[in-house]
C-alpha cells in the first residue's frame, strides 16, 4: 500500500511539472508563481533583483542625447529615426513559463536598440520556412536585382553573411556609408574610405549599415513591411501586446508595388528599431526557449532556432544576430560569465537591454537598462538561487 501511495504521489508531481513546463501566457495575462515552487531560493532571487535595480545604467534618460554621446566618434553620425526618453530599470525572470521575479514597470514601452537584430533574424527564418528564400547559404544577389549587391565581392554575399555580420558589404544605404559605422579608431577618415573590402564570410564586423541592408533585402522578398510580417507570423501568435512598434528612418521609404513602405532598421544606432515592453520581450524569449513552439503550435522551425544560436566561424560569440556565451569569447573571459553555461544565449542592445535564454534551467530573463559589465553577474546570481 505504501509503495502504491508513493507511486501515485510521484505521478501527481510529474503531471504538475509537465503542466508547469507547458505553460504559455495568454494575451494580456501572465501567471506569477513563488520562486520556491520551483526550488528557487526566494531570498537569493530577491538579492539578484536588488542587484539589477542598483546596477541601472547611469546614462542620460533622454536617449537622443545618449545616442549622440555614445556614437560621437563616428563621422557624420546623425539621428534619422524616432527616439524616446527611457524609463528606470525593469525586468522579468521566467521559469517554466511563469513569472518568478520582476522589478520596475515591465509594461513600459522603450527603445531596445540592437535586441531588434534578434527579431530581424527571426523574420529571416520565417522567410526561409515559407520558402521565400531557399537557403541562407544563397547569394542575396540572386534575389535582389537592383544595384545594392553590385560589385565583385558584394555579389558573393549570402544571407548567412548578413546574419552573422561577416559580409563586409560595401556601399551606402539611407545616406550612410558602410565605413561610417564603428570605424577603426586607429585609422583616419581617408583610410576608412579606402579600406579594402574583405572576402565575404572571412571577417566579422558589427555594422548597423549592413544589418539595415538585410532588412531592406527582406522587405523586397516579402513585398510588405517587416513590422507587419513580424506581427502576423510571430507576435500575434505568441500573445504579444499591441503596444510594440518597429521603425526605420525618415528617408528609408521604398516603393513596393506602387506603395511607399518604410524599410525598418535593425537597431537604434541612428534612431528607430523596435520599441517594446519587457513582457513582450519575454514572450519572444520563451518562444526561442521552446525551440520555436508556442503552446504546441509551430511558429519558427526548430532548425532555424538552432542555427541562430550556433557560433559563427568568424566570431564564436555570435550566431544569427544572437550572442552566445562561448568559452572562446571575450565576454566569457570575464569572471562573471565563466560560471554561466555555454549554451546560454542572448539578444543585446545599447544601454543595457537583454533577452537571455537559459535552456538548462528552462528560464528566460529580460533586463532593461542594466550595464553590460553587470549582466553576466546578474545571470550568475539567478543561477545560484536555484
Amino acid at each position: 500500500m505504501k509503495k502504491n501511495i508513493l507511486i501515485i504521489a510521484f505521478l501527481i508531481n510529474s503531471i504538475a511539472l509537465i503542466s508547469q513546463e507547458d505553460y504559455f501566457p495568454p494575451k494580456g495575462t501572465w501567471e506569477v508563481k513563488e520562486p520556491s515552487v520551483f526550488g528557487i531560493n526566494n531570498e537569493k532571487i530577491q538579492t539578484a533583483i536588488k542587484y539589477a535595480e542598483d546596477s541601472q545604467n547611469d546614462g542620460d534618460f533622454d536617449l537622443r542625447v545618449e545616442i549622440l554621446k555614445g556614437f560621437a566618434s563616428e563621422p557624420y553620425h546623425e539621428i534619422l529615426g524616432p527616439t524616446k526618453k527611457r524609463g528606470p530599470s525593469n525586468g522579468l525572470i521566467i521559469k517554466d513559463g511563469y513569472i518568478v521575479g520582476s522589478w520596475g514597470d515591465t509594461k513600459r514601452v522603450d527603445m531596445t536598440f540592437s535586441v531588434t537584430k534578434s527579431y530581424l533574424s527571426a523574420v529571416t527564418g520565417i522567410a526561409i520556412d515559407k520558402g521565400l528564400i531557399k537557403s541562407e547559404k544563397d547569394k542575396v544577389s540572386r534575389y535582389i536585382w537592383d544595384k545594392t549587391f553590385d560589385g565583385q565581392k558584394n555579389q558573393k554575399i549570402t544571407w548567412e553573411h548578413l546574419l552573422n555580420q561577416s559580409s563586409d558589404w560595401k556601399g551606402s544605404l539611407w545616406g550612410i556609408n558602410d565605413w561610417e559605422d564603428r570605424p577603426n579608431p586607429k585609422l583616419n577618415i581617408d583610410s576608412w574610405r579606402s579600406e579594402a573590402q574583405k572576402e565575404p564570410g572571412t571577417y566579422y564586423k558589427y555594422n548597423d549599415v549592413r544589418v539595415n541592408v538585410l532588412a531592406y533585402s527582406l522587405l523586397n522578398i516579402y513585398r510588405k513591411s517587416l513590422p507587419k510580417v513580424l506581427q502576423q507570423n510571430i507576435m500575434d501568435k505568441i500573445g504579444a501586446s499591441d503596444s510594440w512598434r518597429w521603425y526605420g528612418y525618415e528617408n528609408s521609404w521604398v516603393n513596393i508595388d506602387g506603395y511607399m513602405v518604410q524599410s525598418v532598421s535593425g537597431g537604434g544606432h541612428n534612431g528607430g528599431g523596435i520599441f517594446i515592453n519587457s513582457e513582450d520581450h519575454a514572450r519572444f524569449g520563451l518562444l526561442y526557449l521552446n525551440n520555436g513552439l508556442w503552446n504546441g503550435k509551430r511558429i519558427i522551425s526548430e532548425e532555424w532556432i538552432k542555427k541562430s544560436v550556433t557560433s559563427s566561424s568568424t566570431n564564436p560569440e555570435y550566431g544569427y544576430m544572437w550572442w552566445v556565451n562561448h568559452e572562446e569569447g571575450e565576454d566569457y573571459a570575464t569572471s562573471d560569465w565563466k560560471n554561466v553555461p555555454t549554451n546560454v544565449y542572448y539578444g543585446a542592445g545599447f544601454g543595457g537591454n537583454y533577452i537571455v535564454v537559459i535552456p538548462d534551467e528552462n528560464m528566460v530573463v529580460v533586463a532593461r537598462w542594466l550595464g553590460r559589465e553587470r549582466i553576466g553577474t546578474f545571470i550568475q546570481m539567478i543561477l545560484e538561487s536555484i
